[in-house]
């Protein structure tokens, strides 16, 4: 018996049993120590390694600074912006909730977090006007997936750290992406509105109200520019902005907006505990799973296999763009990236792909794994909200995955959309 069978037959067996991802993984890797006669000590010492990273430090401080600028009013202002820019068009909260995903993902780093925070003041506006529960929550859902590509992202982080690329330029290479694939979710959510009769917001655009909502969500819409400006301008790390993050969404929310408070603040350092805690489990067990695969040259077997299948670098991403669509139904995406960076990385690059395109591409895919049953976790937070059966989400949201895996092609087959910005820039 192979150690590749043992790894991933087992992981497949305890996924398809429901164990719990992070456990399951880590079952895997501990079945791999023993048949590879290696101490299972190995797990505990290589998952404590794994998280003993300073760039990593940056996960619970974004994953904190999105819930603080949640509750502190952030959120509502942002909302506040797009429907005054776009609310008064056919179908506008539709446009008004991916545009004021795309604002806050900026700040966020986080999909599900997007979702929650703009899905729960869209969503029930949404239902008010006459639109469907179901298409309001599919809206939402996929909104909420630029939370991982609009820089700053928790997934380019990892991917960052595991694949010894630099976050800045990942960072800044996310821009134009998100700009096509919010895009292309408007242009969907316009079409579907504009077939089901659904009407704008009702307000309409006048320079003295967008001046207004401009001024009093000024705060919010300074957060991406101190933040990214800080990381291009040389003036702090990833790391250290995602801590200037949480420093500033506490100060707006408790001191100038003064909508945070000491309930709130309580709230978001328990909920920060709960995501960060389960997080780094993931990121520990999967790191020890992916260097097993590395002792046992599974990457150098997997790029041998894909060499076999065509020389031509487009068709093994179209492949590996199928293959991550498939895993995405089934796995977690931040053990996602950590076992398969590892595994398909040396393979792409072989290639001459460069690894800022595949990191996006490899983001983009994960974002469509927010969107997929059984694991799609943004599904069930926008079902959490709109009271409705993931059923009935997963079906008003299956045009939404189809324009994103369309967009998944483009940037496939165009990679200076990913690469542009971060060249223009050295």
């Amino acid at each position: 018996m192979s150690i590749s069978l043992v790894l991933f037959g087992s992981l497949t067996v305890f996924l398809l049993l429901g164990v719990p991802i992070a456990i399951s993984i880590g079952f895997a890797s501990l079945l791999g120590l023993v048949f590879s006669n290696m101490p299972t000590v190995y797990l505990a010492q290589g998952s404590f390694v794994a998280v003993d990273s300073f760039p990593l430090m940056a996960v619970p401080f974004f994953i904190l600074a999105g819930n603080l600028m949640e509750t502190g009013g952030l959120s509502k202002r942002l909302v506040r912006v797009a429907n005054i820019m776009m609310g008064s068009f056919t179908g506008g909260l539709s446009t008004v909730t991916i545009i004021a995903c795309a604002f806050f993902a900026a700040i966020s780093g986080s999909g599900p977090a997007t979702v929650a925070a703009i899905g729960s003041i869209m969503i029930p506006a949404m239902i008010k006007k006459g639109y469907s529960k179901d298409f309001a929550s599919a809206v939402a859902a996929s909104g909420g997936a630029l939370g991982i590509l609009i820089p700053p992202s928790i997934v380019m982080v990892v991917y960052g750290v595991v694949g010894s690329v630099s976050i800045g330029d990942l960072f800044i290479a996310g821009i134009l992406p998100g700009m096509v694939i919010s895009a292309v979710l408007i242009a969907v959510g316009y079409i579907i509105a504009k077939k089901n009769g659904y009407s704008g917001s009702g307000e309409k655009f006048t320079f003295g109200e967008f001046a207004s909502a401009v001024k009093d969500a000024v705060w919010a819409l300074l957060a991406p520019v101190i933040i990214l400006g800080g990381i291009y301008g040389g003036i702090f790390t990833p790391t250290e902005a995602a801590v200037v993050a949480v420093v500033y969404g506490f100060v707006v929310g408790a001191f100038i907006y003064k909508e945070l408070k000491f309930d709130q603040i309580y709230n978001s350092l328990y909920k920060t505990a709960i995501t960060v805690g389960s997080v780094m489990i993931i990121i520990g067990v999967a790191t020890t799973f992916g260097r097993l695969m590395t002792m046992y040259q599974i990457p150098h077997k997997m790029a041998m296999y894909l060499s076999s299948v065509s020389q031509n670098k487009f068709v093994i991403l179209m492949l590996i763009n199928l293959f991550l669509l498939f895993i995405g139904m089934f796995m977690e995406t931040l053990a996602t990236v950590i076992i398969l960076t590892p595994l398909l990385l040396p393979v792409v690059t072989n290639l001459g792909v460069d690894p800022i395109h595949f990191g996006i591409l490899l983001v983009v895919n994960s974002e469509i794994g927010f969107l997929t049953p059984p694991l799609g976790v943004n599904l069930f937070v926008a079902s959490n909200i709109s009271k409705i059966s993931i059923e009935k989400i997963t079906r008003a949201i299956f045009p939404f995955i189809l324009a994103l895996f369309a967009a998944v092609t483009l940037l496939t087959f165009i990679p200076e959309i990913s690469t542009f910005l971060p060249k223009l820039l050295k």
